[in-house]
């Protein structure tokens, strides 16, 4: 990570290069989509492993990501709930596996929704 002007700290964007194994060193925004988020998540979990929160929010981050790195995604996440409680907003049958509670929304008649949980133990 770079400032992009660093005469004007207050004003300058962040250029953040990243590099994907067995890939050259590039800017994050010439990656595909899933290296992409995983770049994005790297930062946002590095910061979460050097500064933890009592909780974080992510929100469809898995989305772009194949079958290898949701599993990455998926054990990291775990390892890291030790000391924050992740809230994960997600379709991936995957990701919802490792969760300890599921909370979703189903319409079993038309125009009625109704609240679903379910707790593991």
């Amino acid at each position: 990570m770079s400032l992009i002007d660093a005469d004007d700290v207050l004003e300058s964007g962040i250029d953040i290069i990243a590099q994907p194994p067995g890939k050259r060193l590039q800017n994050v925004l010439l990656l595909s989509g899933g290296e992409k988020a995983m770049a994005a998540l790297a930062l946002v979990l590095g910061i979460f492993h050097y500064r933890p929160s009592p909780f974080c929010l992510l929100d469809e981050v898995d989305a772009p990501l194949d079958e290898a790195n949701v599993g990455r995604f998926v054990d990291k996440v775990r390892e890291m709930a030790e000391s924050t409680q992740f809230i994960v907003i997600t379709h991936n049958k995957r990701t919802m596996e490792m969760a300890r509670a599921l909370y979703g929304v189903t319409m079993e008649e038309a125009g009625v929704s109704k609240l679903v949980s379910v707790k593991f133990d």
